[in-house]
């Protein structure tokens, strides 16, 4: 019992230490909040809606490109900047409340799912390995007649 609980135990601490990538969260988006101002919104009925911001950062006005929908003209939303902007053109930006893909939950549900699956793995190898082997009888039909 001893050797499938411990394989468990490293199999859990290796997939700790792997870090967030490997339950599918990805680290924070990397950059910096900021306040902008839709300049051009975009309606909710496409699919791929992306509407236009306009953001200060160093003292230098920017424009961005939002994949988002449902904002008024003029409305203020914190985006997330990257940290490296380009001297021209629109960059693309992403709001600073949301992330795509992850959730806060992830990681300790799929910690909480290979602890579990650790258990029962271990667990079915003990119960295998504890069956008695009981030698097979013959039954009525291979007995000899003579």
């Amino acid at each position: 019992m001893a050797i499938p609980a411990a394989a468990g135990v490293l199999v859990v601490l290796l997939a700790w230490l792997a870090g967030p990538g490997l339950l599918g969260v990805t680290s924070d988006v990397a950059g910096a909040p900021v306040q902008a101002e839709v300049t051009k919104p975009a309606p909710c009925d496409k699919p791929d809606a992306v509407e236009t911001v306009k953001f200060t950062v160093a003292g230098k006005s920017h424009e961005g490109r939002l994949n988002g929908c449902g904002h008024g003209q003029g409305e203020r939303v914190e985006v997330i900047v990257p940290d490296v902007l380009p001297d021209q053109g629109a960059v693309t930006v992403t709001t600073a409340d949301t992330s795509t893909g992850s959730s806060d939950a992830r990681r300790p549900v799929g910690l909480a799912l290979l602890v579990f699956a650790c258990f029962s793995g271990g667990m079915f190898v003990y119960l295998w390995l504890s069956i008695p082997l009981r030698p097979r009888t013959a039954g009525p039909k291979a007995a000899k007649v003579s």
